[in-house]
């Protein structure tokens, strides 16, 4: 799940792999918890978040 997430990330949204790694450091590599930590650090706007958000379900 947490490759698949990454993939998505960076192909679909194109978020840099260094933002993916930051937010991953601070998630504990969860992928629930990846997007709130994106967005909480201003690498995502709410659209890409929403975005992710219906990819995960």
């Amino acid at each position: 799940m947490l490759e698949k997430l990454i993939i998505f990330l960076q192909d679909e949204l194109e978020i840099p792999a260094e933002q993916v790694k930051l937010a991953l450091r601070h998630t504990q590599a969860i992928p629930s918890q990846v997007p709130m930590q994106l967005w909480k650090y201003g690498l995502i706007d709410m659209t890409q978040l929403e975005k992710i958000f219906d990819w995960l379900e």
